[in-house]
């Protein structure tokens, strides 16, 4: 999976990233590394929380783990 991340010059030095593919999850950090790193981190909680949220229609027959590279 690709994602964007826009990059805006935050406040007493922080970098904010947001993605462009899913508006709702960003952060920040001092640095580059360490922005892509919270970003990844704001990404995995977003997805959790979406699970959570999951109500399956009618009568699932399997569940299976996707992961992209």
């Amino acid at each position: 999976m690709r994602l964007t991340i826009v990059i805006k010059k935050g406040e007493s030095g922080y970098q904010v990233g947001q993605l462009k593919e899913f508006p709702a999850v960003f952060s920040q950090g001092k640095k580059l590394k360490e922005l892509k790193k919270n970003i990844k981190d704001a990404l995995e909680l977003y997805f959790k929380d979406l699970r959570e949220q999951y109500d399956p229609i009618g009568e699932m027959i399997a569940e299976e783990e996707l992961h992209f590279v």
